[in-house]
């Protein structure tokens, strides 16, 4: 080890190095170009590429209820359950013939082994229903929508979604890189077999005969083979019927004549389209969507430009009735985000170089700014190799670390240069320069990367989005030290005095006036200054902790909002309407028509307003079903946009111009990409459905009276009234069950599928039922016959009583328990946290004792940020006693690491006072801004520490140390803090909606540095003197002696020329 840098200048690996500038050149030049090479075989995501532990049990039980379904189906899998390690939540949801359970698995568990575990427990029930069918366990797998295209055109639509299928298969196979193509919008093909209560009392025949008959007879079977002389002949039947015209000719009955009754005969035959209501439309024409997903490998770009380029060519095979059109690519919303982070991100760069420049030496600047590109360079590199895709996070992640790569930068160059100045040898000026600040320059790296390091060990789902933000930090600041301590002092060993001759005479003097003027105001206004608050140092330590105070207040009373997650526009806005069960189409259709009218008034008002520009809504789409209505709005990407509109004000408009829809269970118009859900959200749990259902509705209530509430739901969704058979006694001489009756009417109306025939890559059901006209028919019942087993009809009243009873249609559990969630959406989201508050506090006590048994808690966005906080602080904490310890051993000091360590509180209390200046609520990120923040600070802290140790060790006083250690280290640390916040400027100043979503951790770097720039140059000093007043004063108790204070006198800068006394071994008293 290096011991005196002026008696050994030029021993050590870092002299090596710095006197080697062959071997920096090239490994610059490796960094640089595996940069090049890493940055083109990065991976393109819109959103980074995750995997979840997690897994879906789904069982059917054909004709049990949501309650037979829970108690015999959902309690078993749930009780397996609690076998399997590492389970996080349970939640499952039991309908009408089938149920679900949904187990999540914690973020460290292998999705693999869990999916195991999780198929392992289900096996091992043996007490299902026996007419229930097997389980099926499927894996939970993040897919991600890339792309989408519709088939539009007034063509039949049986033949839209032949030619819809023609381009999925086609897709499929020449952009190997989509996952999967999905055809939605679309209705499934059907052979529908008809036959009237008439026809069945005419023919003697029920619809399980028919069933039959057809089963019997539409079918390939093979017989095996015969062997002979000239070899095996297959021996085969194949009879599977295909069209209306083969399943007509099928034979159901020989009369005692020997004529054949036909399927024909009895029946009506229709090979068409699933008999049900159903409207989509793409710009007012009939429409069928393709949807493009990705599970993590896709490139989000190169399947755009395929994409592209296979829709022009596809469009030129198409009949001139039907359209191929885009109508959402991820690939824009990928541009629009990395044109905004890249485009902030140079502009910061260059103020940056424009700074440097000003205050320190062109050549110093240009190298500086060479590192940073190195260190970007290298971290390209090393990315594709730790899983890292290019997407808007691991880009905001360059953006945040972009400080502390410059810090490290500046101090190396700026101590090299000043020992340039003062007259020192290049190649000696550069080695002792980098020997003395190797040391707090390394630790701040180290602690930098470690202020990051939780955010990779967090058990939620939200660690696969950290991980990718704490990945690119640690690559970027690893590659920046080797760049700071190996590279760049390589680089300024050949840099000499400046003489201002020649040309560039004038701008070196003018540069130099610059620089002399903030060393000037160094030694003669801070210096001084500096000096008044180290006599008062315990007034300047308390004014500093005052402001912290006042930032803790200001977040606890919500004068600076918290929101966990902002939500990322999208240019797609997805409208769900939910109408009650029941509802009847027309009034269904009417909903779209008025959703539909709503979308063209607000275009045509847009075009009104912005005359010239261009279109705001790109296309529409929309899809409705019976009881629900689902719309897809493309719209011109943000930057594009006329009068840089929101998406949310977008979709806003075009919501209250449809005006109201007072039977609506639910509507919502989303216009992000990570819809957070409701910003009120609320488990309420109970084993009574009505209890429930009551508690619901007074929660419901109690919300509503909020006027900032809208959209105030639950998820207990009205059900139709059922009617409900009881069988009459004497049904049961006659041989029938209520399974009998409640089979053959489900025949009648609902039908019995007979076969699946293989159709284009699909099943299509062959279905046996009542017309359409009986079915859609209440009368009908009535005129239903029960046929007995020995062959006679019974009408339905004779053998069983029906009456109208309310439905339940659906029961969600959560955590083992019946549960209901009632949520509600806000006007202002800076309002949710105190309804929620308010809500817990004022109205949950006496609502639970009208609602004995019912418990509550917030879930959805309360419950996620209570639960990823919690976790966070506690890591936080860890990493920051690990840091202590690291920092202890390094400065052999108790106390110092402390002091150093203050930067991490007040640059939270910076952060804060940021985003109360400029409006910006506090958010997930902001913390991401308050850690690089806080390792730029360390890095301060640790220099102007180890320098007045330095100092101390010479003989220097306490008093006089802090001075010129404030002195000397004041031009690199002024650098360091407004660089930072010239680096982050730009993006400050964006106004894009796509920036919002990253200025709360801009905002948080930024002013942080600021506030700590004061911290570093003014608390700093006084805290140490503190620190020696307490460690005097404990030693004069300790020994009896009294020792003098450290004194009050500034006899000016005294450190010279010579302050590279020799690395710290340990402070001085």
């Amino acid at each position: 080890m290096v011991e005196r840098p002026d008696e050994k200048p030029h021993s050590g690996i870092l002299a090596w190095w710095a006197g080697n500038s062959i071997a920096a050149n090239l490994l610059m030049i490796i960094a640089l170009i595996g940069g090049i090479i890493g940055y083109s075989s990065i991976q393109r995501d819109e959103n980074p590429a995750a995997s979840f532990a997690g897994a879906t049990v789904s069982v059917a039980w054909p004709g049990a209820s949501p309650q037979e379904v829970e108690e015999q189906i959902i309690l078993r899998i749930e009780e397996a359950m609690t076998a399997v390690d590492g389970v996080r939540r349970i939640t499952a949801t039991a309908v009408e013939g089938s149920g679900f359970v949904n187990i999540e698995g914690n973020s460290t568990v292998d999705p693999a082994e869990f999916l195991d575990a999780v198929k392992l427990q289900v096996d091992s029930i043996n007490n299902f229903p026996v007419e229930a069918f097997q389980p099926r366990v499927t894996e939970w797998q993040s897919r991600s929508q890339i792309a989408g295209i519709a088939l539009h055109g007034n063509i039949d639509r049986r033949e839209l979604q032949r030619i819809a299928r023609e381009i999925r298969n086609e897709i499929s196979a020449a952009i190997p890189e989509v996952a999967s193509v999905e055809i939605q919008a679309r209705l499934p093909e059907e052979v529908s077999v008809e036959i009237s209560e008439e026809n069945m009392r005419r023919y003697g025949i029920t619809i399980a005969e028919l069933s039959r008959a057809i089963s019997t007879s539409s079918l390939n079977l093979s017989a095996g083979s015969v062997r002979t002389d000239l070899g095996d002949v297959r021996v085969a039947a194949r009879q599977l019927a295909d069209t209306a015209e083969e399943f007509g000719n099928i034979v159901v009955r020989q009369t005692p004549g020997g004529g054949l009754i036909r399927v024909r005969d009895i029946a009506t035959v229709t090979d068409g389209l699933e008999d049900r209501p159903f409207e989509a439309t793409f710009d007012g024409e009939p429409m069928v969507l393709i949807t493009l997903m990705s599970v993590g490998n896709s490139d989000v770009i190169n399947v755009s430009n395929e994409l592209s380029a296979y829709m022009e060519r596809k469009q030129r095979e198409l009949p001139s009735t039907v359209t191929i059109s885009e109508w959402w690519d991820g690939a824009d919303q990928f541009n629009s985000q990395v044109t905004v982070i890249s485009s902030s991100a140079l502009l910061g760069l260059v103020l940056v170089l424009i700074v440097l420049v000003l205050f320190l030496r062109p050549i110093v600047a240009f190298w500086v700014t060479i590192g940073i590109a190195t260190a970007f360079a290298g971290a390209f590199m090393l990315l594709p190799l730790i899983g890292v895709t290019l997407n808007f996070l691991s880009l905001f992640a360059f953006l945040i670390v972009i400080g502390v790569i410059v810090d490290d930068a500046i101090i190396v160059g700026e101590n090299i240069h000043n020992r340039v100045e003062r007259g020192e040898e290049g190649l000696t000026a550069a080695v002792v320069g980098v020997q003395m600040v190797a040391k707090p320059v390394i630790f701040a790296v180290i602690t930098s990367m470690m202020a990051f390091a939780p955010w990779m060990m967090l058990s939620g789902p939200e660690v696969q989005f950290t991980r990718q933000i704490s990945l690119v930090v640690i690559a970027a600041l690893s590659f920046s030290l080797i760049e700071a301590l190996l590279i760049l002092p390589a680089h300024l060993a050949h840099i000499k005095p400046q003489e201002p001759k020649g040309i560039s005479g004038k701008f070196i003097r003018f540069q130099s006036g610059i620089a002399d003027s903030l060393v000037w105001f160094a030694r003669n206004v801070y210096g001084p200054f500096l000096a008044v608050t180290i006599r008062h140092r315990y007034a300047t330590f308390a004014v500093f902790i005052g402001l912290f105070a006042l930032s803790i207040v200001l977040m606890n009373t919500g004068r600076v909002p918290f929101r966990f997650m902002p939500e990322i526009e999208s240019d797609l806005i997805q409208v769900n309407i939910q109408l009650a069960e029941g509802t009847p189409w027309q009034r269904t259709d009417e909903i779209r028509e008025r959703l539909e009218a709503a979308q063209v008034v607000v275009q045509n008002a847009y075009r009104e307003e912005y005359p010239g520009e261009i279109d705001v809504i790109r296309n529409r789409s929309t899809l409705a079903t019976q009881g629900q209505i689902r719309a897809w709005i493309g719209l011109a990407p943000p930057e594009s946009r006329p009068g840089r509109l929101a998406s949310a004000d977008i979709a806003q408009r075009i919501r209250e111009e449809m005006g109201p829809v007072p039977d609506a269970e639910e509507i919502r118009f989303d216009a992000t990409i990570n819809d957070v859900g409701p910003a009120i959200d609320f488990a309420i749990n109970h084993p009574d459905l009505d209890v429930l259902r009551a508690a619901a509705d007074d929660l419901k209530e109690a919300l509503r009276g909020f006027p900032a509430t809208y959209d105030v739901v639950d998820n207990l969704q009205t059900s139709a009234e059922e009617l409900r058979l009881t069988l009459r006694p004497d049904a049961q001489a006659l041989g029938l069950t209520l399974v009998d009756v409640t089979q053959q009417l489900r025949q009648a109306f609902y039908g019995q599928e007979v076969q699946r025939l293989p159709r284009g890559g699909e099943d299509v059901r062959v279905m046996v039922r009542y017309p359409r006209d009986a079915r859609e028919n209440l009368d009908a019942i009535n005129q239903v016959r029960i046929r007995t087993p020995d062959g006679r009809e019974i009408p339905l009243a004779a053998v069983a009583e029906a009456e109208f009873a309310p439905g339940i249609n659906r029961i969600q559990r959560r955590e083992r328990q019946r549960t209901v969630r009632v949520s509600a959406e806000v006007t202002d989201p800076d309002a949710a946290r105190a309804i929620r508050r308010q809500i817990t506090e004022e109205f949950i006590p006496d609502w639970q004792e009208r609602f004995p048994g019912v418990s509550v808690g917030a879930i959805g966005q309360a419950e996620g940020e209570a639960e990823f906080m919690g976790e966070i602080v506690t890591l936080q904490f860890v990493m920051i006693g690990m840091m202590y310890v690291l920092l202890a051993v390094a400065f052999r000091s108790y106390a110092q690491p402390l002091l150093i360590m203050t930067a991490i509180p007040f640059a939270f209390a910076g952060a804060i006072f940021g985003h109360l200046a400029l409006g910006v609520p506090f958010a997930l990120f902001s913390m991401f801004g308050v850690g690089a923040a806080a390792g730029i600070v360390i890095n301060d802290n640790l220099v102007l520490v180890d320098f007045v140790n330095r100092l101390r060790e010479r003989g220097v006083g306490a008093f006089q140390a802090l001075v010129d250690g404030g002195v000397q280290r004041f031009r690199p640390i002024l650098l360091t803090s407004v660089t930072t916040f010239i680096g982050v400027l730009p993006m400050m100043a964006e106004r894009s909606t796509a920036a919002q979503f990253l200025k709360p951790m801009v905002v948080s770097l930024g002013f942080a540095v600021v506030f700590a720039l004061f911290l570093t140059l003014l608390m700093v000093p006084a805290l140490y003197a503190i620190g020696v007043d307490i460690k005097r004063t404990v030693l004069s108790m300790w020994t009896g002696e009294k020792r003098p204070g450290i004194g009050s006198g500034y006899a000016g800068d005294t450190s010279g020329t010579d302050v590279d006394i020799g690395h710290s071994q340990q402070p001085a008293e």
